[in-house]
Formats: C-alpha cells, sequence, structure tokens
C-alpha cells in the first residue's frame, strides 16, 4: 500500500470509527487517483445504511471520477464485512462499471481497526 492509501484510509479511520450511526460514504478520485472529493451518501441507524447504487453512480458522474474507494463504519465497532456489505460491493462495482468507474475498495471501519475488501480479494 502506497503513503497516499495509508494517508486516505487513517483520515477515513479517524472520520468514522467513533460515529454513533452508520454512515456509508464515498471518496471520488480522479484518473491519478487524487481526491476529488469525500462525501457522505447514507446516514443510517445503529446497524444498517440504505445504499442505492444510482445514487453513487449519479454522484460519481458529477464528480467526474475515474476511480472511487467506498467507505463505511460499523458502530458495533467490528469491522468485520457482513454479507449485506458483500452483496453491496459486488451491485456497486457492477454499477459503476457501466460508465467505467473503477471500485479499487471498500473499506469498513470499526472502533479498533480497518478492513480492506480489496486487500481481502472481496472486490
Amino acid at each position: 500500500m502506497c503513503w497516499n492509501a495509508r494517508r486516505r484510509r487513517a483520515i477515513i479511520f479517524a472520520r468514522y470509527r467513533d460515529c454513533p450511526r452508520e454512515v456509508f460514504s464515498c471518496l471520488f478520485l480522479d484518473n491519478k487517483h487524487h481526491v476529488v472529493k469525500l462525501e457522505e451518501l447514507s446516514n443510517g441507524t445503529i446497524d444498517s445504511a440504505a445504499v442505492y447504487p444510482r445514487e453513487v453512480v449519479k454522484r460519481a458522474l458529477h464528480h467526474n471520477a475515474a476511480a472511487v474507494i467506498l467507505a463505511h463504519n460499523h458502530p458495533s465497532g467490528v469491522a468485520e464485512p457482513s454479507v449485506s456489505d458483500l452483496s453491496i460491493t459486488q451491485r456497486l462495482v457492477a454499477a459503476l462499471a457501466t460508465i467505467d468507474v473503477r471500485v479499487l475498495d471498500h473499506l469498513v471501519i470499526g472502533h479498533a481497526q480497518v478492513v480492506s475488501m480489496a486487500e481481502r480479494g472481496q472486490l
């Protein structure tokens, strides 16, 4: 993992690790993987947040993104991706592929760690 990736992960971790509600965010990147915008797309409850692929695609187009990093926190503190996390990730990868936007990672933030779905081969 390069320095920029570590820095992005640290910023996302610091921002979302202590949130009392689940928050789904996207980090929109240009074609050189520089950050264009970090945007919260859904604020949910203590155990879920609604994620709509259509809205993620709309925001990616709005920001003219070439790639995205998805992120959400687990207020329980456990960063292990759930079955529904894996399912929505695959739906988002497919939806964004239709407009040539790559999903580089989906980070799940807990109280003490960040789990990278890309590092686990789950993308």
